[in-house]
């Protein structure tokens, strides 16, 4: 939540994307909405502390009452779940040093390439 309400402080979305290398070229013809995470602190805030401290423990009927708190389905708020959960796992990766052996793995010669 308070990365989300940081992003939002630095400007306009598509402006601090197109600051990144390679980036410029791939949004000049995307249409970002300013209000894009508007939904995501929405279902955030419906959260209890708790549940905002431990996601695994929100079950069905938690993510029922989260979608109808924050005016959203029980789809988004699973997706939300979901993209959390992969980036948690990413991370990890990364401050273990993992990610960085998987991509030399990845790109490694005599690899095939499809």
């Amino acid at each position: 939540m308070a990365q989300i309400q940081q992003i939002k402080k630095m400007g306009n979305v598509k402006d601090l994307m197109s600051m990144i290398p390679g980036m410029g070229k791939i949004i000049k013809d995307m249409d970002i909405d300013d209000n894009a995470f508007k939904s995501i602190e929405v279902i955030i805030q419906s959260m209890t502390p708790a549940e905002r401290a431990n996601p695994d423990i929100i079950n069905g009927s938690r993510r029922r009452r989260i979608a109808n708190g924050s005016g959203s389905s029980i789809q988004d708020v699973n997706r939300l779940l979901k993209q959390f959960e992969d980036t948690r796992k990413i991370m990890k990766l990364e401050s273990s040093g993992k990610a960085k052996s998987l991509m030399r793995a990845m790109n490694a010669p005599g690899r095939r390439r499809f």
